[in-house]
């Protein structure tokens, strides 16, 4: 009986080193599993490629222990040959699954894609959407509030005192180093294509330009220039009632995507609806013609908890006449992971007192960091609400009207009327434009 046993577990032993034989393990544990302290996520990187592959899938990593031993010290299967058959199946669908369970990834950034939404994106809803916005509807458009920052503070209520003349940080000089570690990027701005078909109404500051103060609170844009053509009004409808925003064309591979805030694309967790943007509005007048979003999009912070640091947008819209949107109205250029504390002009469409959204305000000056809630960049500017989303420029030409855009208004503290916040683009802005200009605008 003796023997009979020592033979039973000598075949045992020789049956599980035969099954784990033939599981084919692709990693160990150290493979699989980050070391301690280290993240999973690979670093981001400026270059845009195929999504970034992330451990081997399933509950432990997608490993197969081959054998465990027992208190005898023989090698024994954890399970029945029965096991060993549905393990093997196990990894033999673990790609399809991770490739199922992983999370959208961006461009090889490793970041998660942009949140996309689906706005008017057949005929007969843009059709609609054009119809709803009467003049009377877009003058009645109320401004849409700006977000309050909702991230832990950088100093203690204690600290956060009004601003002083003596304490203006717009006279800090610009930082010479990125605050990224990737490197910049920038697409240069795009000039209307050559169309014998006159705009219907042209805006009434496009005549005579005029050069106008680099450092400016807020004050009407008569300069002309590209800029009256390339910004606008953009209106929306959110949680039943009509709002209205700010936003500006910019150059892109499908020559239709417009940059704006997070916030007015969705607020409250809603995506906006009968979203609609005007470039060259003039007091009613729609000189460019009316362009309905077929996608909006945002950044994944944005979308998942409203942080202020991303509060970054674009919309695709469609083709107008047969016409795309910078064909006809031209594109302003556009930048990332660029340095901090640069000379910057804002624009945008307040609507809230003192103004009433009939007219292009700009606001110029040297960017400073905010140190109180957020990480944003802010500027000297009474822009009220309405302006949100309204483009922030570098290396702004007076004379053609045409910069880089780097940022747009995002939000005010209470406490400092005359300081306006933007998001500072970096890769999470960039993943956004990447997508919107690659996105097919039907």
């Amino acid at each position: 009986m003796h023997h009979r046993r020592l033979a039973l577990l000598s075949t045992l032993a020789l049956a599980a080193g035969s099954a784990a034989a033939l599981l084919p393990v692709t990693a160990t544990a150290a493979q699989a599993r980050p070391p301690a302290g280290a993240s999973a996520r690979p670093s981001a990187q400026p270059s845009v490629g195929g999504p970034v592959g992330g451990p081997v899938g399933g509950p432990d990593g997608g490993l197969v222990r081959g054998s465990v031993r027992g208190q005898a010290g023989v090698p024994v299967r954890e399970q029945a040959p029965a096991r060993d058959q549905a393990l093997v199946r196990d990894q033999a669908t673990a790609p399809a699954r991770r490739q199922a369970q992983a999370p959208a990834r961006g461009p090889a950034s490793g970041r998660p894609r942009p949140a996309q939404h689906a706005a008017a994106d057949s005929a007969g809803e843009r059709r609609q959407v054009v119809r709803y916005w009467t003049e009377a509807r877009m003058e009645a458009a109320e401004p849409l509030n700006p977000p309050n920052p909702a991230k832990g503070a950088k100093l203690s209520p204690a600290d956060v005192k009004a601003p002083s003349a003596a304490a203006a940080p717009s006279t800090a000089a610009p930082s010479t180093a990125a605050p990224s570690t990737a490197a910049p990027s920038t697409a240069a701005p795009t000039a209307p294509a050559p169309s014998a078909v006159a705009p219907t109404a042209l805006p009434a500051s496009s005549a005579a330009p005029a050069l106008q103060a680099a450092r400016s609170g807020g004050a009407a844009w008569t300069g002309g220039g590209a800029v009256v053509r390339t910004t606008g009004r953009i209106f929306f409808t959110t949680q039943g009632r009509n709002a209205s925003c700010s936003g500006s064309a910019v150059t892109s591979a499908n020559k239709s995507v417009v940059i704006t805030a997070g916030h007015c694309v969705k607020l409250n967790g809603a995506f906006h609806t009968n979203w609609v943007f005007v470039p060259g509005y003039d007091r009613g007048a729609r000189p460019y013609g009316t362009w309905a979003a077929t996608k909006l999009l945002t950044t994944p912070q944005w979308d998942a908890s409203e942080d202020v640091d991303h509060d970054m947008a674009a919309a695709v819209v469609a083709p107008l006449d047969g016409r795309s949107l910078v064909d006809v109205v031209g594109g302003q250029g556009v930048a990332f992971n660029q340095p901090r504390r640069r000379q910057m002009y804002a624009f945008g469409y307040p609507a809230a007192a003192p103004y009433d959204g009939s007219k292009l305000v700009y606001c110029s000056g040297r960017a400073f960091d905010d140190y109180l809630l957020s990480d944003d960049l802010g500027l000297t500017c009474d822009q009220t609400g309405g302006a949100s989303g309204g483009p922030w420029m570098l290396a702004f030409d007076e004379s053609t009207g045409l910069g880089t855009l780097n940022s747009v208004n995002s939000f005010k503290y209470g406490f400092a009327p005359n300081w306006m916040f933007g998001p500072y683009f970096g890769n999470e802005a960039q993943a956004v434009y990447q997508s919107a200009q690659t996105t097919g605008v039907l």
